[in-house]
């Protein structure tokens, strides 16, 4: 099993952003021409992209509809696109756009047969976001804390059809503190849906160690900050992913 590299691209007012610890006031801009973006990382030897529209995530509908186009449209890979996707009408609108995957987070806490029947009508398509804080289910952009636990919420999309869960330890993400390998091969044990890890990635250090409990259940890692601050090359980390 060869690990998935996905390059982030994460949008706010149609802007390639960063955030720290999900909050929208302490955001970085690393450049303004999403579409250009995501043919680099396609140039670079990316063959699957994860965007996010932030400002959709907070406000629970599209909100970058426009750049996410222009993203698809020049990514020749597979684009996996999550933030605000919680109505059927926005799965289909996204799947018919060509997005090969949407990611469905606060909608998996508050309408979890909304999810299931994602599930079964687009096979392979649906990614469940599991993000946490100290454990616990983060949603609505990251804004709110619930009581369920990310193992919990997970165990519920188990033999449903779900493509993948998408774990972030959201105390780590854009903080370039490394990613919480332990907590993310500790779920991808506890669940037979295969993992994504996010959050935190800060060097290649952090891609060898994911590719090593590939075994275990991890499909990919999502890395952005470490890619626009230079510290992360592409090129190596796919290639240290695919060895």
């Amino acid at each position: 099993m060869t690990l998935i590299v996905f390059p982030a691209i994460d949008l706010k007012a149609g802007q390639v952003v960063r955030l720290a610890e999900g909050d929208m006031d302490r955001a970085t801009i690393y450049g303004d021409e999403p579409a250009a973006q995501a043919l680099a990382f396609a140039q670079a030897g990316a063959g699957h992209l994860h965007v996010v529209d932030l400002d959709g995530a907070f406000a629970g509908e599209s909100r970058n509809g426009e750049a996410v186009r222009g993203i698809v449209a020049a990514f020749p890979g597979h684009v996996q696109l999550g933030g605000g996707i919680r109505t059927r009408e926005s799965v289909e609108r996204w799947f018919d756009l060509g997005v090969a995957r949407v990611v469905i987070g606060t909608a998996a806490l508050e309408d979890p047969e909304f999810v299931r029947a994602a599930a079964r009508d687009y096979p392979g398509g649906i990614v469940v976001a599991v993000d946490a804080r100290d454990g616990l289910v983060a949603t609505k952009g990251w804004a709110e804390v619930s009581t369920t636990s990310a193992a919990d919420l997970a165990r519920r999309f188990e033999d449903v059809g779900v493509a993948a869960l998408l774990f972030t330890d959201v105390g780590r993400d854009g903080m370039m503190k490394g990613c919480n390998v332990e907590a993310t091969v500790d779920l991808a044990r506890a669940v037979d849906i295969p993992v994504i890890a996010s959050g935190g990635v800060k060097e290649i250090g952090d891609i060898h160690l994911l590719a090593v409990h590939a075994k275990d259940g991890i499909e990919g890692v999502i890395t952005g900050r470490a890619l626009y601050d230079g510290r992360l090359d592409l090129a190596a980390a796919l290639a240290v992913a695919a060895a």
